[in-house]
């Protein structure tokens, strides 16, 4: 068993050396050697580490391979699998208002439409319903706050399909941006480009409008790969103007607060996903506070939301967690 799975990493290890050279070295003169090298090399140890069952990977919940197998059975055996099936595309649009600091008033009232952790390739009816939830939503701009694989490992051809076919759903005039979560690979990054969607890897864009603008800045998952660099992100940015934050995590509250952000956009955790009653979450798979782990929250000034998830890790089920599509109303201070 250990050797079929040292064979198939050595297949995957293979795959990587085949691709086109000229993506990595695009990749090396956008984001730099040194954040490329250890994207790469991690991704490789994470994968080595899970296959070979050694290490601080294999005791991630959500890549236990037994755990997927003892839950559905477990909830097959009490009549709950279907409905959990169920649950899991009984999505929500969540309405959120928020206040933003030197926020221009060109910006009052701009909607911001958040997908977060879709996990594509694992949505039951291939996101149909979905798709015909955001066809009828008007917003401005549109992020994508990681996870777009179902599996931290295996294949990821199908979640880029999916994805793709999701974001020609989506009407958003000011664009769409992502960023890249603990599932995500970094040669992802070329077939989401293409699909539409402009990656942040620690890096701002500014927003404009009339004028007027905010920074919106994304950053690589700090969770899992520890990528993430908020100095070089939000280093082309100017003083006192808008800074909203695209953090797949919310583990990075802390050092966006210090470094002056003023609203954090977040996923990951997925709100607990299969939770108690009154939505308690069981696990959350992030080391911070419980406050931060859902919903809205603040943080020495600086405001922040947690998605509960679009779509769904580890199995496609939900229980007193319904999935999210989340609106956010930017306002200007008064």
């Amino acid at each position: 068993m250990v050797r079929e799975q040292i064979n198939l990493l050595s297949r995957r290890l293979s795959a990587v050396k085949s691709m086109d050279s000229k993506i990595y070295q695009r990749l090396e003169q956008r984001i730099g050697r040194d954040h490329l090298r250890k994207r790469v090399s991690r991704q490789v140890e994470s994968a080595a580490k899970f296959y070979t069952k050694g290490g601080y990977a294999s005791f991630h919940l959500e890549n236990v391979e037994l755990l997927p197998v003892i839950l559905k059975l477990m909830l097959k055996l009490f009549l709950m699998y279907e409905r959990g099936l169920e649950n899991a595309l009984d999505y929500r649009v969540e309405h959120v208002r928020v206040d933003i600091e030197n926020l221009p008033p060109e910006f009052n009232g701009f909607r911001l439409l958040q997908l977060s952790d879709i996990h594509a390739d694992g949505i039951a009816d291939g996101g149909q319903k979905l798709i015909s939830i955001l066809e009828q939503i008007e917003a401005d701009l549109c992020v994508l706050t990681g996870d777009f694989r179902f599996l931290t490992q295996d294949v990821y051809a199908l979640a880029l399909q999916r994805t793709e076919t999701l974001v020609q759903a989506i009407d958003a005039p000011f664009g769409v941006y992502g960023i890249l979560g603990n599932h995500d690979f970094i040669e992802f990054v070329p077939s989401l480009e293409q699909a539409g969607i402009n990656m942040l890897l620690n890096e701002a864009v500014s927003i404009h409008k009339n004028g007027a603008e905010f920074w919106l800045a994304g950053i690589d998952d700090a969770h899992l790969y520890d990528c993430h660099d908020l100095s070089k992100a939000l280093a082309p940015v100017p003083d006192n103007t808008s800074r909203i934050l695209l953090s797949h995590t919310p583990e990075t509250y802390a050092e966006a607060s210090a470094a002056g952000v003023d609203y954090v956009l977040c996923g990951h955790t997925h709100g607990g996903q299969i939770c108690l009653p009154g939505g308690i979450p069981l696990i959350t798979n992030a080391s911070c506070p419980r406050r931060f782990c859902v919903g809205p929250w603040h943080f020495n000034g600086m405001r922040g939301y947690t998605s509960r998830a679009t779509g769904s890790s580890c199995l496609p089920v939900r229980f007193f967690c319904p999935p999210e599509v989340t609106i956010h109303e930017l306002v200007c201070q008064a």
